[in-house]
C-alpha cells in the first residue's frame, strides 16, 4: 500500500533546506493551505449558494468584483492575519497593502502577495479558477510591514505557488528547491503529494493566447502565432491552440504537458495586463523551478524592476524552447527598444 505524504508532513520534512527558518515559513504555507480548503468548499457549492455573480463593486484594477472574489480575499486575509507569520499582505482586490498589526504579527519575517481568485470571470460558467501567492522575507527590520517590503525583484521570493479549484483541488508550490503538487483528498481533508518534482517539457505542441486580440498584438507575437499555425511535419506543426481564459488553469495544463502561455501588450493595454508582483513573479518562479522560462518578451520576468504595487507587464511563460523562440520573434519584428519603453 503506497504511503501518503500530506502537505504538512512534506513541509516539515523540507524545512531542513532552510537553515535560517524556524518553522515560520512552514506555518505560513499551512495557513495558505487552510484558507484554500475553505475557498474550495465554497467554489464547489457556488451554484447552490448566493455567492455567484457580481458583488456590485469595482476593484482597484477597474474590474467588476464577483461575490466569490470578495469571499476568497476575506478568507486569505483572515487566515494570514490570524496565523501570525506575516506582517503585511498585498492583494489584487485592495488598493494599498494590508498591515497585519497585531502583537503576534508585528515583527513577523514575511510578507505575502496574492491574487485570491484568478480567473473569477469564469466562476458563473463553472470553469476552473485559482489562487496565486508569493512570499518574500521583509526588507524592513521590525514593526509593521511597509510598501517597500513588497517592491523586490522576483528573484527574492522565498516561496510561491498557486491553488487550482477544478475537477480536483490542487496546490502547486516551490521554495526554490523544485516544484511539487498536492491534491486535496476530501475524505480526509488533507492535501496529499500527487505530483512530486514536477518538470515541464522543454518544448511542446501547444500555445495559449487570446487570439481575439490578434489585430492589437505586437508584430513579433503575430509572426510567432503564424509560425505555430504553419504546416511542417519536421516540427509537428501546426501546434494546437488551447486557451481557457483562466490563467491558472492554462498555466497548470502547460506546466504538466508543455506549451507556451502568452499575454502580450495590446493597443488597449500597452504595458501589459497581468500584475508583476502577485501574478507574473510567482508563476515565473514556479515555471523556472520546473525547468521552463518566463519573460516579458525580452527580459526575464523575475529580474524586472518593480515600483508599484499593481504594476503590469506582458508575460511569455512555459516550455523553455518555445519561450526562447517567441522572444526571438519579438526581438526581430517588434524591436527591443520600443517594447522596453
Amino acid at each position: 500500500m503506497r504511503q501518503v505524504t500530506t502537505l504538512g508532513q512534506f513541509i516539515i520534512e523540507k524545512q531542513a533546506d532552510f537553515p535560517y527558518a524556524k518553522g515560520e515559513l512552514s506555518r505560513l504555507l499551512r495557513d495558505i493551505g487552510i484558507a484554500s480548503k475553505i475557498v474550495n468548499r465554497e467554489v464547489n457549492k457556488a451554484g447552490l449558494a448566493d455567492i455567484l455573480g457580481e458583488a456590485g463593486s469595482i476593484n482597484v484594477q477597474g474590474e467588476s468584483v464577483k461575490k466569490l472574489d470578495v469571499f476568497a480575499n476575506e478568507q486569505f486575509i483572515a487566515a494570514l492575519s490570524l496565523g501570525g507569520e506575516c506582517c503585511a499582505i498585498a492583494s489584487e482586490e485592495n488598493e494599498d497593502i494590508i498591515i497585519v498589526d497585531n502583537k503576534q504579527s508585528r515583527n513577523a519575517k514575511y510578507v505575502v502577495a496574492m491574487d485570491p481568485l484568478d480567473g473569477s470571470s469564469n466562476i458563473d460558467v463553472n470553469v476552473s479558477v485559482g489562487t496565486i501567492f508569493s512570499i518574500y522575507r521583509r526588507t524592513s527590520l521590525t514593526g509593521p510591514g511597509t510598501l517597500e517590503d513588497f517592491l523586490q525583484h522576483g528573484t527574492e521570493q522565498v516561496a510561491a505557488g498557486y491553488v487550482i479549484y477544478g475537477s480536483s483541488c490542487m496546490m502547486v508550490y516551490t521554495t526554490g528547491k523544485g516544484v511539487n503538487g498536492f491534491t486535496l483528498d476530501p475524505s480526509i481533508g488533507e492535501f496529499c503529494l500527487s505530483h512530486p518534482n514536477m518538470q515541464t517539457p522543454k518544448t511542446a505542441k501547444t500555445y495559449s493566447i487570446n487570439e481575439g486580440n490578434y489585430v492589437h498584438f505586437p508584430d513579433g507575437v503575430k509572426k510567432y502565432i503564424k509560425y505555430c499555425q504553419e504546416e511542417d511535419a519536421a516540427t509537428s506543426r501546426p501546434y494546437s491552440s488551447r486557451y481557457i481564459g483562466s490563467g491558472v488553469a492554462d498555466i497548470h495544463r502547460n506546466l504538466i504537458t508543455g506549451g507556451i502561455y502568452m499575454y502580450p501588450t495590446t493597443a488597449k493595454s500597452p504595458k501589459g495586463k497581468l500584475r508583476l508582483l502577485y501574478e507574473c513573479n510567482p508563476l515565473a518562479f514556479i515555471t523556472e523551478q520546473a525547468g521552463g522560462k518566463a519573460t516579458d518578451g525580452f527580459r526575464r520576468i523575475m529580474e524586472l524592476e518593480i515600483s508599484e504595487l499593481h504594476q503590469r507587464t506582458p508575460l511569455f511563460l512555459g516550455s523553455a524552447d518555445m519561450v526562447d523562440m517567441a522572444g526571438d520573434y519579438m526581438k526581430k519584428y517588434s524591436g527591443v527598444d520600443a517594447a522596453i519603453k
